[in-house]
């Protein structure tokens, strides 16, 4: 199988992790506090980004079946670290957070690992 590959499988995969991330967040924050009670219980289960932030966790755990089969793993493994640059682009468009050049060029470094790993 083509190494280069696992780059879009990759970037997909990061992709629904991120989202998965971003949707609890944004769940989090529209739930109650904590407790053992049906109210409690109710704020999560209506909330559509909880659901959602569910259906990204679950499409990128099967996606990562996928990867993990048919990629070596020292291969693979580090990949996941490209949920860090998309997190880091969310943290920016939904969150409104400021993201030094320390940062910028860590996400450049991250880039260039993952690139180098598929080679």
């Amino acid at each position: 199988m083509n190494n280069l590959l696992i780059l879009p499988l990759a970037v997909l995969q990061s992709l629904l992790l991120a989202s998965g991330q971003v949707l609890l967040k944004f769940a989090l924050g529209r739930m109650l506090p904590f407790a053992w009670t049906g109210e409690f219980w109710k704020s999560v289960f209506v909330n559509w980004q909880f659901a959602a932030c569910g259906l990204c966790y679950g499409a990128g755990s099967l996606l990562w079946f996928y990867i993990i089969k048919h990629f070596p793993f020292s291969m693979a493994y580090p990949m996941v670290s490209l949920s860090y640059v998309f997190g880091m682009i969310a943290a920016i468009i939904f969150f409104h957070e400021p993201v030094s050049a320390a940062k910028w060029f860590g996400v450049l470094l991250i880039m260039a690992g993952c690139y180098f790993i598929a080679k």
